[in-house]
């Protein structure tokens, strides 16, 4: 009985050794980057907390500005704010402005929008296929993306406050076709 124990301890070990080597590997090894500059965007199909369903061609032929975000991350939080004025000013002009939350409840992420005063579109991407799709591996991830579909420019973590937001935007409003 003690031989027969002592060997499925060893058969769990190795289980266990094997799966953690192959997340760790594949979490290190796995290419995944983040979009670029002048890289046109994988398309999304998400539903809002709209209860609408938005497509990337939604979107097409506009300038847009497309923030990933999450309400466990304190940059993300407190740029919402300033992402929400310059929205204000600018979506009469053609501006799209795009939250798209990392994997929240949907309670969790209502609650926080209400609580800001946000009223751009907030999308759910509960399954983390468009997170994995732009390559983000920090949060906030915000991609300016011009009217032809390309993106003008990439800021990852860190906390945009409202002037660099406006000076991004000016740019990305003087390509717009």
């Amino acid at each position: 009985m003690g031989n027969r124990r002592k060997w499925i301890q060893y058969v769990i070990l190795t289980v266990v050794l094997l799966v953690g080597g192959y997340a760790i590997g594949n979490a290190l090894f796995t290419k995944s980057t983040v979009l670029a500059k002048g890289d046109k965007p994988p398309g999304f199909r998400l539903a809002g907390l709209d209860n609408e369903v938005h497509e990337w061609k939604d979107y097409e032929g506009k300038p847009l500005i497309l923030n990933f975000w999450g309400t466990f991350c304190p940059p993300c939080r407190n740029e919402m704010p300033a992402l929400q004025k310059q929205y204000e000013k600018w979506k009469g002009q053609g501006l799209e402005l795009v939250g798209i939350n990392l994997s929240e409840d949907r309670l969790t992420v209502e609650s926080f929008i209400r609580q800001v005063g946000v009223n751009f579109p907030i999308l759910l991407d509960k399954d983390k296929k468009t997170e994995k799709r732009y390559g983000l591996k920090q949060y906030p991830t915000t991609f300016f993306i011009t009217a032809d579909g390309t993106i003008q420019e990439v800021v990852i973590g860190g906390l945009l406050s409202e002037e660099e937001i406006q000076t991004r935007v000016e740019r990305l409003m003087k390509t717009k076709s």
